[in-house]
């Protein structure tokens, strides 16, 4: 082999490795989701960092006609029709790769195989889930006509279960550690939280649809949300606090059981 073809061989090598023939993010999402084990909470607030838009516990928007935190009866639920299945139409932006769509679609569809829920594309539907790129990990609380803005960001929202969060929360789910008995359950280091950050703590009138506690729920923060500086947790499981929670990986069997009780599947 002449000293050239080495040279050339070289910089296909480099050239291939600096632009590895995937779409963008694809693999490396995938990998991240397998992983990492930075927490929900983490992944959420730090894409939400630098956002404009005014987010109630980290990632929910303050709707304009209602009470911010209440999402109860049928109000803001999807509807159901007769045939028993909740059909919420969505779109999603064109900002997107075709891999990342599908990772967006991904989460979505494993709400079909549990649940009566089912997503589909929008055809002319006025209420529907508009998914873009914006400035983070956010989405309203519950239905709330017309277009719907689920936020995620392609750096640091197109994980399976901080997808899955999102949507929780557009039917109607809150934190899990802001639930009316949370107390029994973590304790508030409101110590290790900045005092403007409290609000982000306070318990909600939550309906907890006679279900446990759940520190496996993809709707629960991890230790150190709002926490007031890296290695003071700012929720701690008890009596054990060593319990896991945080995790992104997907619905618990809880979270699953509560949309079925929820939207009476």
């Amino acid at each position: 082999m002449t000293p050239s073809t080495s040279l050339l061989l070289l910089l296909l090598l480099g050239l291939s490795q600096a632009h590895p023939l995937t779409e963008e993010g694809s693999v490396a999402e995938a990998q991240a989701d397998r992983d990492d084990t930075v927490d929900i909470g983490t992944r959420i607030l730090t894409s939400n960092n630098a956002t404009d838009e005014i987010l109630l516990e980290g990632d929910m928007l303050a709707p304009r006609t209602r009470n911010a935190m209440r999402c109860w009866y049928q109000n803001c639920l999807w509807e159901k029709a007769s045939d028993g299945l909740v059909t919420i139409p969505f779109t999603v932006s064109s900002d997107f790769t075709s891999s990342e769509r599908q990772r967006i679609e991904d989460a979505m569809e494993a709400f079909h195989s549990g649940t009566c829920l089912r997503f589909v594309p929008r055809q002319k539907e006025y209420d529907y889930i508009s998914t873009e790129n914006y400035g983070g990990c956010f989405s309203f609380l519950g239905r709330t006509g017309g277009r719907q803005v689920l936020s995620l960001k392609r750096r640091g929202c197109l994980y399976h279960g901080i997808i899955q969060h999102e949507i929780n929360h557009a039917l109607g789910f809150q934190h899990e550690q802001t639930r009316s008995d949370r107390d029994d359950y973590v304790k508030i280091n409101w110590e290790n939280i900045k005092p403007q950050m409290f609000y982000n703590f306070y318990k909600r009138a939550t309906d907890n649809l006679n279900t446990p506690y759940d520190y496996s729920s993809i709707m629960h923060y991890g230790r150190r949300a709002f926490s007031i500086q890296y290695g003071k947790d700012s929720i701690t499981p008890n009596p054990d606090p060593d319990v896991q929670i945080g995790q992104r990986q997907g619905m618990s069997y809880w979270d699953i059981r509560r949309i079925n009780l929820l939207y009476g599947c």
